[in-house]
């Protein structure tokens, strides 16, 4: 059994799960989910319930076949930090040693439990179909949303994702983050223009407030306001059904380019996606996007 250590928002639940499940697979065997840190967020929780996922949550019992009856996050570091001594084949825990693309990773073994963020579609691209299948949404479309995915089907439809938040809220996480300056969305932009005939912009973001007054273009322009908090998932599925995408550095709309079923997709990704946090980001883009 796999068990994978599910935290942050929806996108990087998203990548959790994808590469425990690709694992999983890998050695046929069932993941299960540890979601027990949402108890303890204030503005996360568990999102992948609005999927037609297939994994069952782990309860008690099974995660304490493999970190122990004490949770606590000291102890486990300091048991997964001990395992490193055994060899992979033995290991009960499994940290993600960095940021890129993990090669040990399908070398683990059929039991054990795994803590990461995992962000790169390398770790589930053999299984490409089956994760786009149970990433497909549950619930029907209503309402505006109904309303707003028959206007961006019609049209030439880009997204624009602008993450803030907590990344401009927060003094350590835009220590690390940061977000991607006006200047990157007016060049995005303007590549699109170049590629694209009478674009029309969805734009989305956590202060639609803001992107009204900063992000503009010549070009017709829908700004969505009304998918906050819990229901972000209606965000991503709205930026899917685009014919083309602007990311920002997020997870979130990494995933709303990726599922999106467009064989033609533009996908414009900056450059930049940390701000004074170290990390090799090569393994994080698909070959066919354009960063910018």
């Amino acid at each position: 059994m796999i068990i994978t250590k599910l935290k942050g928002g929806i996108g990087n639940q998203m990548f959790q799960y994808a590469a425990g499940k690709a694992l999983a697979e890998h050695h046929g065997v069932e993941m299960k989910l540890d979601i027990s840190d949402f108890q303890f967020y204030t503005n996360r929780w568990f999102s992948l319930n609005h999927f037609n996922i297939n994994a069952e949550i782990a309860t008690d019992e099974d995660i304490s076949k493999f970190i122990g009856k004490n949770k606590s996050k000291s102890l486990m570091i300091l048991r997964e930090r001990l395992g490193r001594l055994l060899p992979l084949k033995r290991r009960k825990i499994y940290y993600e040693p960095h940021f890129h693309y993990d090669n040990k990773f399908f070398n683990l073994p059929a039991h054990i439990y795994i803590n990461g963020y995992w962000q790169s579609d390398k770790y589930f691209n053999n299984i490409k179909s089956s994760i786009l299948k149970e990433f497909s949404f549950k619930e029907p479309l209503e309402g505006l949303n109904k309303e707003l995915s028959e206007k961006i089907l019609s049209c030439k439809s880009v997204s624009i994702h602008i993450r803030r938040g907590d990344y401009v809220s927060n003094r350590l996480t835009y220590f690390t983050h940061g977000v991607c300056g006006i200047e990157y969305y007016i060049n995005a932009i303007n590549s699109i223009a170049k590629q694209v005939d009478e674009p029309h912009f969805f734009v989305f973001s956590d202060e639609p407030e803001w992107t009204m007054q900063n992000i503009k273009s010549a070009y017709p322009t829908t700004y969505i306001s009304h998918n906050l908090k819990q229901n972000d998932f209606e965000d991503m599925r709205l930026l899917s059904l685009c014919r083309h995408h602007i990311i920002a550095n997020s997870s979130f709309s990494w995933w709303g380019a990726w599922l999106c079923n467009n064989q033609n997709k533009i996908v414009i990704a900056p450059k930049k996606w940390f701000n004074e946090y170290k990390a090799d980001t090569k393994d994080l883009y698909p070959e066919d996007w354009i960063i910018l």
